[in-house]
């Protein structure tokens, strides 16, 4: 399945639904951790308006998760 193309903000709204949240901004990057599990990587989502495909696709295995639910999540 194919990735889609979304921005930072997209991005982060996502994975706030999978029990990340933001806990601090440098610059133009959100440093994500998951609040229930603290034993996942955490995540640093640039706040741009087009996300490259091989960063998201690493955000999905930091957070173990595949493209489809991933989609789900948009």
């Amino acid at each position: 399945m194919k990735l889609p193309v979304i921005s930072g903000k997209e991005a982060v709204k996502a994975f706030e639904k999978l029990g990340y949240a933001p806990v601090r901004q440098t610059g133009s990057h959100i440093r994500m951790k998951h609040l229930s599990d603290p034993s996942k990587t955490p995540i640093s989502i640039p706040n741009h308006k087009v996300l490259g495909k091989e960063l998201l696709r690493k955000f999905l295995r930091d957070a173990d998760i595949t493209v489809e639910e991933f989609i789900k999540l948009i």
